[in-house]
């Protein structure tokens, strides 16, 4: 009996915190997942170049 007023007491403050949080707008949301694909496309560039020129490298000296 002590389990299941731990687990609803676990998920009423779950629900109270939420209830505190603050959501994005659409705007916000459109916004940063627009800076993160960018972000991944030009870090998977970096990447890409770091691993051709490195390739090339070690297929010089072996």
């Amino acid at each position: 009996m002590n389990l299941i007023k731990n687990v609803m007491s676990f998920f009423t403050d779950v629900y109270y915190e939420l209830t505190k949080a603050t959501w994005l707008g659409k705007k916000e949301v459109v916004g940063t997942t627009v800076v993160v694909v960018v972000f991944v496309i030009i870090m998977s560039l970096f990447v890409s170049i770091v691993d051709l020129f490195l390739g090339t490298i070690v297929g010089v000296i072996l």
